[in-house]
């Protein structure tokens, strides 16, 4: 059984739209693309990188810049 063909396809659409209606699909799929933007960025976190970021502060008194520790 091959799922690819067309008709396979148009049945699965159809499917799709009967459940959730023309109206709702969009939502689903800005859902969907927003969890897998935040499932990539989680994948590809890296500690190291936030100490690189460090911002600088200069100390007022002195004209000095300080990295700022958490």
């Amino acid at each position: 059984m091959d799922f690819s063909s067309p008709m396979h396809l148009i049945l699965i659409l159809l499917v799709v739209v009967l459940l959730f209606g023309g109206r709702k699909i969009p939502e689903l799929m800005k859902g969907i693309g927003q969890g897998m933007k935040e499932f990539k960025k989680a994948s590809q976190y890296d500690p190291e990188d936030e100490k690189k970021k460090e911002p600088e502060v200069k100390d007022k008194d002195t004209d000095i810049k300080v990295s700022e520790k958490k």
